[in-house]
């Protein structure tokens, strides 16, 4: 007999100095098979907060006294998965508020009904199941677009541990690896989820507008600065920003770059008014920035502080089981922005796309489905409409292992093998060939005609003569 996993039930730290509210409130939940545990102080919260996992915390703002969003924060470092349900006076309306923006769940007066706080404690808990379904759908699609690759499996393996955390991460990669969207999963695998993740890419801009665009400007501190304006630190406050090709940051803003690190402060260009942020920073650069510190064009300082998880990306080249589901993400986006009814790609075109050596790693291969949907004629992609350069070669060569010593086959050499097989196995039917590659009649002569194919097997065997 099979005996299902028993689940575990839903565990409530119930955070006030008011015993007959929390009597009351722990009632409610006691009849909802809810593990209850009771704390009547900050250092209380501290303790608990840090010996055990709590699925919902509700925190009388009270406790805390002028620190109570403090311990809002202290609790979502702590625990991401825990959520914050806020009980607060008359008074402290715009300080639930701020504990809102620093991830609690949801804010009560105190005035509520404790039937109404159970209610709000039964959501949050359902909103932490969803989150650990999403979670997990997540992962998989994160492990089936990266592939199985030891190398890959542990870019998975970080990234799952990594993502509940604050820490910094440096992803490192050939251009192209798809980094943004590596980053953008951390984000969206962590407790900052719904907040902003917002990407620049510092090598796009010129010093003084790098500099402005990532912490902003006060009115006429430069000409063309009509307005103050709030940088993308402030944008992202609360969630993530990803500081892309880092490696290219001028020194000066690298030197600003670490004061946030250090203390989540920023200065806008221009002025002297310090703000406070809370900005969790992923970086990704190509560049080797050990050599770069040994040439004095990155600071050490900042390599450590964007260097405490460091995760290195292999080249789409090495993981070619990767390459058919960034097909099926890549695909209806694509027909959607071109107005495409392109729904599937055949298999062919796929073995083809598998056999490339992608020089432009992620990026080259989002642009040849883009170019595969815009010729597409059908609802599927064949071999036609690729790129010529996934078609011939183009002196690209395959990503395929092989076991002998001589050079990897080109691409044309592959195709010219692979009609004359089809030939062969289709008893040289012509029609039957082009319709099972996916090809057109006139398409498969032009082909068997550039690489010498014989049209039967008569021809092939007949003996070569010279006029």
């Amino acid at each position: 007999m099979t005996t299902g996993q028993i689940e575990t039930p839903p565990s409530v730290l119930i955070a006030t100095d008011d015993t007959a509210y929390a009597n009351a409130v722990a009632h409610f939940l006691e009849v909802e098979n809810y593990t209850i545990e009771r704390c009547h102080d900050a250092p209380g919260i501290l303790r608990l907060a840090s010996q055990r996992h709590f699925d919902v915390i509700v925190l009388d703002m009270h406790l805390g006294e002028d620190a109570d969003v403090e311990l809002v924060s202290f609790i979502r470092r702590q625990s991401p998965t825990t959520q914050i349900v806020l009980i607060f006076d008359g008074d402290q309306a715009d300080r639930a508020i701020e504990g809102i923006r620093r991830g609690a769940f949801f804010y009560l007066p105190r005035s509520c009904q404790p039937s109404d706080v159970s209610l709000i404690v039964e959501k949050a808990v359902q909103a932490n199941r969803d989150q650990a379904t999403m979670d997990a759908f997540e992962r998989r699609a994160l492990e089936e677009m990266i592939g199985d690759t030891p190398a890959m499996k542990r870019v998975v393996e970080l990234i799952t541990k990594v993502s509940p955390t604050d820490s910094t991460v440096l992803l490192l990669g050939e251009s192209g690896t798809g980094k943004e969207v590596l980053a953008n999963t951390i984000h969206r695998l962590s407790a900052r989820r719904d907040k902003p993740f917002i990407a620049i890419n510092c090598a796009a801009l010129p010093e003084n507008l790098l500099e402005s665009e990532l912490f902003g400007h006060k009115k006429g501190s430069f000409t063309g600065a009509d307005s103050d304006k709030p940088g993308l630190f402030e944008a992202a406050d609360g969630g993530t920003l990803f500081l892309d090709e880092v490696g290219d940051m001028a020194l000066v803003t690298q030197a600003k770059l670490l004061r946030i690190l250090q203390d989540g402060e920023i200065r806008r260009v221009g002025e002297s008014k310090i703000h406070h942020v809370d900005v969790r920073i992923l970086a990704a650069t190509n560049k080797n920035l050990i050599e770069a510190v040994a040439e004095k064009s990155f600071r050490e300082d900042l390599y450590f502080r964007l260097n405490v998880i460091q995760i290195i990306i292999p080249p789409l080249r090495e993981r070619p089981k990767a390459i058919p589901p960034l097909i099926k993400e890549f695909l209806p986006r694509f027909a959607a922005e071109y107005g495409k009814s392109v729904l599937a790609i055949d298999d062919h075109a796929t073995a083809l796309l598998q056999h490339y050596a992608y020089p432009g790693n992620v990026r080259e291969l989002e642009s040849i489905i883009a170019h595969a949907v815009i010729l597409s004629e059908s609802d599927t992609i064949r071999v036609d409409d690729l790129p010529d350069a996934v078609r011939f070669g183009d002196g690209s060569r395959l990503a395929l292992p092989h076991h002998d010593t001589g050079a990897i086959p080109t691409l044309q050499e592959m195709e010219k093998q692979l009609i004359e097989t089809a030939l062969a196995k289709l008893n040289w039917n012509q029609t039957e060939v082009a319709r099972q590659m996916g090809v057109s009649r006139s398409t498969l002569w032009r082909k068997m005609k550039e690489f010498n194919i014989a049209a039967s097997p008569e021809q092939r065997n007949a003996p070569t003569t010279t006029p």
